[in-house]
């Protein structure tokens, strides 16, 4: 079984833990017997759990390879978008990728669906049965839709001709307002979840005839001037041999703090106390001082490097805009190596804390306008500076001049303490060169 998994969208509804670089699914909150892991760590594991053949390909766009390397590893296959042009566009280039780089044939099939919902692992054997059913070749596309369980206005409506668990589909409808959706569901409606399943070559010849392009490469080519289009809108609202399959087993959309919060395996993540009188608030601190929270009801309360946010449960849903006019830059990262946090910004310099994980190297690059000071705080590895390699440890001071080509490689787990000091201090002022 093929999967494409989607992975997109930026960080403003679970501000200040997410943002324009690190996205909700990458977030961890949910407890496992080592610790904490990611959505996309769970849904990960989720998938090889119930397919442990199943061949997972990642869609996204240049901005979050590294975090998605970081969470899953360097090996996890990656079709990396050149910039964002919606789900249609990102699901033609998949199965371009899956055909003509992979060598997967057309005749196979390809199960997409979102990175980021909370479910259970039913949903996974429901993604093999939609699977068998696109490979019988009845329909030439069937999707999954998702038994409502209230009339949401987040969602757009497929509605079935029949009850049967496998139907024909009758109608898309777009995001109603309440009144709308409690209609549809009276007719049997189901919430559109973004899940499709097909036969490679259908959605090749589609992309084609509508997009233009011979092979994989020509589509990456032409990308960024394709029309910004959904899945959808662009094949299943036009075809007709469709059918939907219904499926009861829970499934959430965490796309708000109000719905991460129910999901949460721990009230408290972090330095965290909260007095006998809280009730129904969940906290989760990532700094490095404590929060004390006193008779907090039906709150969310969430501490970042970014920011922190104090929220009626119910209110958080509605941040975006709010957020927006923060305009801050992200000072959380994570990296293919590690992570990088901001810890203090004056006129002139910025101080980051970098974690390496073992084994894991910098990119060696350099730097036009700044000039940079790492000390060791922890762990052991080797600096290379303008092709001279010496060995640090914990206590170590480096210096690096400005348009010095320099890495580190992390022979343990290090944390290190980095100086920027310049004129000008921006991401942009890099300078990468190929490995040594």
């Amino acid at each position: 079984m093929n999967i494409i998994l989607l992975s997109g969208g930026s960080g403003k509804r679970l501000w200040p833990l997410s943002n324009d670089i690190r996205s909700k699914q990458f977030i961890k909150l949910f407890k496992t017997a080592d610790g904490y892991e990611s959505m996309v760590q769970r849904v990960y594991r989720q998938i090889k759990t119930a397919e442990p053949s199943a061949e997972i390909t990642i869609a996204t766009g240049e901005t979050q390879v590294s975090a998605i390397k970081n969470h899953l590893g360097e090996k996890v296959d990656i079709c990396v978008e050149p910039c964002s042009r919606d789900t249609f566009p990102a699901i033609a280039l998949a199965a371009a990728y899956l055909h003509d780089i992979k060598g997967v044939p057309c005749t196979e099939c390809m199960v997409v669906c979102p990175v980021d919902p909370y479910v259970e692992d039913a949903y996974f054997e429901a993604l093999k049965d939609l699977c068998e059913l696109a490979s019988k070749g009845n329909s030439c596309l069937v999707l999954m839709g998702i038994e409502p369980t209230y009339p949401s206005e987040k969602y757009g409506y497929v509605i079935p001709q029949t009850s049967e668990k496998i139907s024909r589909v009758l109608e898309f409808r777009e995001k109603p307002d309440i009144e709308a959706a409690m209609h549809y569901i009276a007719r049997g409606a189901l919430w559109n979840a973004g899940v499709f399943a097909f036969k490679i070559g259908y959605i090749l010849d589609k992309s084609k005839e509508t997009i233009g392009f011979s092979n994989y490469c020509e589509l990456l080519e032409k990308y960024a001037a394709l029309e910004k289009i959904s899945f959808d809108y662009a094949v299943s609202e036009k075809e007709k041999s469709i059918e939907v399959m219904r499926y009861c087993g829970e499934w959430r959309d965490v796309g708000t703090w109000n719905m991460m919060a129910e999901v949460m395996s721990d009230v408290a993540k972090g330095n965290v106390t909260l007095d006998d009188e809280c009730r129904n608030t969940q906290v989760v601190n990532e700094l490095g001082i404590p929060i004390l929270c006193m008779g907090c009801r039906d709150m969310v309360v969430a501490a970042s490097s970014d920011g922190i946010l104090v929220s009626d449960k119910q209110r958080s849903g509605y941040m975006k805009p709010y957020v927006d006019k923060i305009g801050k830059e992200a000072m959380y990262a994570e990296k293919s190596w590690g992570t990088f946090t901001v810890i203090d910004v004056q006129s002139g310099s910025m101080t980051v804390k970098i974690t390496l994980k073992k084994g894991s190297s910098m990119k060696y690059h350099s730097h036009d306008l700044r000039r940079e000071v790492w000390t060791i705080v922890s762990g052991s590895g080797k600096v290379i500076i303008d092709g001279n390699e010496s060995p640090v440890s914990a206590g170590s001071v480096v210096q690096i001049p400005t348009k010095a080509k320099h890495m580190i490689t992390a022979d343990t787990n290090m944390t290190i303490i980095e100086v920027q000091i310049g004129r000008s201090i921006s991401e942009k002022d890099k300078t990468i060169y190929g490995i040594l």
